[in-house]
């Protein structure tokens, strides 16, 4: 046990803990009679203190753990989203304590209501609060996706935000269908008026993106283009790409976590170029090609192994 518990970052009491409650188990035993770990227990050791470190109570470990549907992958896929919704919300926090204290150097009070919105159960909605009212399935999008799913009969949902294109009859799929986002084309930030010239901090936001190639090689599959329609129903970042307007609309910035990943700073000078260029009619002359297209490619793409 000693071997595991330095390694693992635990005390030998708490592996006997574990043992004793049915929770993690070692299979074998040494010849002199002491408890030995196999493989697979270390496997299981390893998620067991994973969930524990995210904050996860015994009872509810044991249940995930115990999950007959989840292999190790599918352990690693959840813990891994587990770790970029905490990363979210650190990344929520940083954003209202700098709202909270521009606030306050402007002289101005902070009421109790909104400190605890800014710091409380809430915090994590502000980074899609808005997602029930602007996001939802676009048909021409979710066909493509559902074309790619061919005849399977089952889907594993991974990564999917609020799982819009998730067909409601299946469940895990022997095809891998990705929808994801290209920046391996270059001069990539360029293909999005909001980006090239409102945004540029969008680029940081997908700093470490893993390249279109790289994915495509990793599961065997093919990269298909998916434009997003004009009228897109699904209020994704690149949504109102011919409705300019809507991006000075606060519910449809707080349905995309782009906004908060790059901070109010730039969001509010963003907002506020945009607002002039709209008013200025400068943004129409040099989005005026725009106006005849009925979908447009950018960056969107459907992996399809």
């Amino acid at each position: 046990m000693g071997r595991v518990a330095e390694p693992a970052g635990v005390s030998v009491r708490t592996l006997h803990h574990y043992d004793g409650i049915g929770l993690v188990r070692p299979s074998a035993r040494t010849a002199a009679g002491y408890r030995a770990y196999a493989a697979g227990d270390v496997e299981r050791l390893r998620e067991v203190l994973a969930y524990r470190r995210l904050g996860f109570g015994l009872r509810e470990i044991a249940e995930l753990v115990d999950d007959p549907s989840a292999d190790a992958v599918a352990h690693l896929h959840r813990l891994r989203g587990l770790l970029l919704e905490r990363r979210d919300r650190a990344d929520a926090m940083v954003t209202a304590i700098d709202r909270e204290l521009r606030t306050r150097a402007k002289g101005l009070e902070v009421t109790p209501e909104e400190q605890l919105n800014m710091l409380g159960a809430r915090l994590y909605d502000a980074i899609g609060g808005a997602y029930t009212a602007t996001r939802r399935t676009d048909p021409r999008i979710a066909a493509r996706i559902w074309d790619a799913l061919g005849d399977a009969r089952t889907v594993l949902n991974v990564g999917a935000g609020t799982g819009s294109y998730e067909p409601a009859d299946r469940r895990v799929a022997r095809h891998v269908v990705v929808l994801t986002f290209d920046t391996d084309e270059p001069g990539w930030q360029d293909r999005f008026w909001l980006t090239r010239d409102y945004l540029p901090e969008f680029t940081g936001v997908l700093a470490e993106f893993p390249s279109l190639a790289g994915m495509a090689d990793a599961i065997g599959a093919r990269a298909e283009p998916v434009p997003v329609p004009w009228d897109c129903a699904d209020g994704l970042f690149e949504a109102y790409w011919r409705r300019p307007g809507a991006y000075l609309e606060e519910r449809v910035r707080r349905a995309m976590s782009v906004w908060t990943r790059v901070g109010p700073e730039a969001e509010e000078r963003a907002v506020r170029s945009l607002g002039d260029d709209l008013a200025s009619g400068r943004w129409a002359e040099r989005n005026g090609d725009l106006v005849g297209l009925d979908a447009a490619d950018l960056g969107l793409r459907l992996l399809r192994a």
